[in-house]
């Protein structure tokens, strides 16, 4: 496995496991094959419904805490944040079996966002949270945190993947010590990702398959990936990427199939904000 290190000096693995949409029945046996497999960093949230699953798989691995890297998230808190905030992380703790998180990230940039991170710099100076971040901020959203808060987040995870690649914003965040993670680096197969034309030639001519081509991409630009699996054979295939290395060229091939637009939702859409912002989950 491969490490890049965070902003504090926390290491993080480049390639972990997601178990965003696996169902809470079928997530338990999930992270277990992932662990089996060889997986070490495991990426879940409060709003998948899934994090006790998550939690009795670590604790029936057999794996050794110190080996994990275990991230959730924070899903949007009303004010007043901080209170609300720290018992959703207790909470989440609590589902999860563990005394602190390798991870803690805001899900949403919405609610009360400077209460919820004054919160989880709380627990990060604590040692609760070793690390602490955010999820779907845009440039403007982060810069701003960055600027009237203590506490730089580590981490950023954002929709990145071969047609939506975010090369600007990443190097804007390297800038500001911040860490790119993808979600959804898949596309969740949109576009015909798994038969793409360029991607399936480029797998062909390294012996790969598409997926392995995407997640080397990513990981090869220093994105951290966290695809997600029920079969313990494209588990094991999606974690055997540091074989083999993409040219220059390819990589500059993979390039031009970006679009610059996000094939899921906008978070500067109302009606998406109105959305996000008006569910909750239950802390």
């Amino acid at each position: 496995m491969q490490y890049v290190t965070l902003n504090n000096g926390v290491e993080m693995p480049v390639l972990g496991f997601g178990v965003y949409q696996i169902p809470p029945e079928d997530t338990e046996r999930a992270v277990s094959d992932a662990l089996a497999a060889g997986y070490r960093l495991l990426d879940t949230a409060a709003s998948y419904g899934n994090e006790e699953a998550v939690g009795r798989a670590i604790k029936n691995s057999g794996v050794p805490r110190d080996e994990l890297f275990v991230t959730t998230k924070l899903w949007v808190q009303d004010a007043p944040a901080e209170e609300h905030t720290k018992r959703a992380f207790e909470t989440s703790l609590t589902r999860l079996g563990l005394d602190h998180l390798d991870l803690y990230l805001m899900h949403q940039p919405y609610g009360d966002v400077y209460g919820q991170w004054r919160a989880m710099e709380a627990l990060h100076r604590a040692g609760l949270a070793r690390a602490i971040g955010v999820a779907n901020f845009y440039p403007d959203r982060l810069i701003d945190l960055i600027l009237n808060n203590e506490v730089t987040p580590a981490v950023n995870q954002i929709e990145t993947h071969p047609f939506f690649q975010r090369a600007g914003y990443q190097d804007l965040m390297r800038e500001h010590g911040v860490r790119i993670q993808s979600w959804g680096g898949f596309a969740e197969g949109r576009n015909d990702l798994f038969r793409q034309p360029l991607l399936s030639e480029i797998g062909a001519a390294h012996g790969r398959s598409v997926a392995q081509v995407v997640l080397r991409w990513l990981t090869q630009r220093g994105v951290v990936a966290i695809p997600k699996s029920v079969r313990p054979e494209r588990m094991a295939e999606n974690l055997d990427v540091f074989g083999f290395e993409l040219t220059d060229h390819q990589m500059a091939r993979i390039a031009g199939l970006d679009t610059g637009a996000s094939l899921f939702f906008d978070h500067h859409d109302p009606e998406m904000v109105t959305w996000l912002a008006g569910r909750r989950v239950d802390a």
